[in-house]
Parts: structure tokens; sequence; C-alpha cells
């Protein structure tokens, strides 16, 4: 599946937080914190960017699929 070109931060973690059993911890400067307690304790930084650049976005999504123990498309879906 293709990376989405014009997705912000806030579309992201909103998206992990309603699908991914991630909650917004506390946010340092322009960056997000997201944790997940499932399977265990995980953490990611989301930039509250307008725009993501494709390569912080497919970092943040390669690390959320191999904590999840799914495929990259898997957490994709649904953006």
């Amino acid at each position: 599946m293709k990376l989405p070109r014009d997705l912000s931060g806030l579309e992201l973690a909103e998206h992990l937080c309603a699908l991914w059993d991630y909650a917004r911890i506390h946010q340092v400067g322009s960056h997000m914190i997201l944790e997940t307690p499932k399977p265990f304790p995980h953490r990611v930084s989301v930039p509250a960017h307008k725009v993501l650049r494709i390569g912080t976005l497919n970092g943040i999504v390669r690390a959320v699929a191999a904590h999840k123990g799914v495929s990259r498309d898997q957490v994709l879906r649904g953006l």
C-alpha cells in the first residue's frame, strides 16, 4: 500500500489512538508522545506537523507494525 503524501501528525496520532490502542501521554515541543500497554509497553514520537515527511511516516508505521506483529499495510488501512 502506498503511503499518503498529505497526512498530518495529528491525523496519524488520532488513527493510532483509535485503532491501535495508543494513548497520547504528553507533548514535548512539536512532538506528541504516544504509548500502548499491549502486548508490552511501547512509546512512539509523532511530530505535530501539518504534513509528515514520507521517511518519518514510514518509520513510525514500521515501528507500530513491528510492535503489534502485523504488516505495514494493516497499520496504513483507514488512513
